[in-house]
Parts: structure tokens; sequence; C-alpha cells
């Protein structure tokens, strides 16, 4: 077409790395270098199954999850 730039948005793409995006003081980061949420891997062993049913996330991404919801009041 006539005075239209015919370049398709879903064909450009951009490399972001999230390490430079968030700052190496970050809140989030501290927690993650200090903290050792192995723990919860014990706590939660008895809960699951290891030879029947679909695999398991892990549960300790659950828990940083939750903690993220408290963190930053995330109902």
């Amino acid at each position: 077409m006539l005075f239209t730039n015919d370049t398709n948005p879903q064909l450009e793409y951009e490399l972001v790395c999230l390490e430079q995006l968030v700052p190496q003081d970050h809140l989030l980061r501290n927690i993650d270098k200090y903290i050792d949420f192995n723990f919860i891997i014990d706590l939660v062993k008895p809960y699951y199954c290891e030879n029947n049913g679909r695999p398991s996330l892990d549960p300790i991404v659950f828990f940083k999850m939750l903690l993220l919801g408290y963190l930053y009041d995330i109902p």
C-alpha cells in the first residue's frame, strides 16, 4: 500500500537480559542470595509421591510466589 509501513510487528524481536534490568541491590536479589530455600523440600517431602501421578512442580517456586504476594501486597 502507498505510504504504509508493511513490516510485520510479529517479525520484530528484541533480546532482553533480565540480569541487566534488575538492579544488583534489589530486595529480591538479596533474599535469593542470603536465604537457602532448600529446607522447603524436606518439609513437603512426605506430601509428594515419587512414583505415582503426574510430576509435581517445584514447591520452592510455590513458596516464592507466596512470599512475593506477601511482600508486594498482592492478594
